[in-house]
């Protein structure tokens, strides 16, 4: 049972049932920020993401990361996210890819889903306690590196995506 407290002028949707009640390519942006890891199936989210939002879309995602005490103390988190979570859609196109990309391109999959996004940035963000800004400028010096070899040691709170839908019929050529 999900409980939503609506204060007027609100449309209430069930973000767990698909398709989502929007038309096909009709959302020019969408921010969500502390909602995706409360859902079902990922693969799902990001594949209606996707089909509702227009060619060149952006998409801006703040999530806990998985190891923080924000994601895992909260038993109706449903959705780990790491740095990589959006990796299995990302359109890669001509760019020339780091050795741990081409290591990753080969065991990727995205579930079949026609969804691509260009990601624009994905970065941490270590805490909102201002004394404790400075790391995350260290942090996301090599995110991907600082996740796999230390994110245990200095734990950030959160992750932090911008994403801009690719792939789809009216895409302009990037470049």
């Amino acid at each position: 049972m999900v409980a939503v407290a609506d204060y007027g002028g609100n449309e209430i949707i069930d973000l767990n049932q698909y398709p989502w009640p929007f038309e096909e390519n009709s959302v020019a942006e969408i921010s969500a920020s502390h909602v995706l890891e409360h859902l079902d199936d990922f693969n799902h989210v990001v594949t209606e993401i996707w089909r509702i939002c227009e060619p060149g879309a952006l998409v801006d995602v703040a999530v806990p990361f998985f190891l923080s005490t924000k994601f895992y103390s909260e038993p109706d988190h449903r959705i780990p996210f790491g740095i990589r979570s959006f990796d299995n859609y990302e359109f890669i196109g001509e760019r020339k890819l780091r050795f741990y990309e081409q290591w990753k391109l080969k065991w990727r999959t995205n579930y079949e889903s026609d969804a691509q996004f260009l990601i624009e940035s994905k970065r941490f963000h270590f805490s909102n306690f201002a004394v404790l800004s400075w790391l995350d400028r260290i942090i996301n010096l090599e995110p991907v590196i600082f996740e796999r070899f230390f994110a245990t040691l200095l734990t950030p709170e959160e992750v932090y995506f911008r994403l801009r839908v690719v792939g789809k019929a009216g895409d302009q050529p990037l470049g």
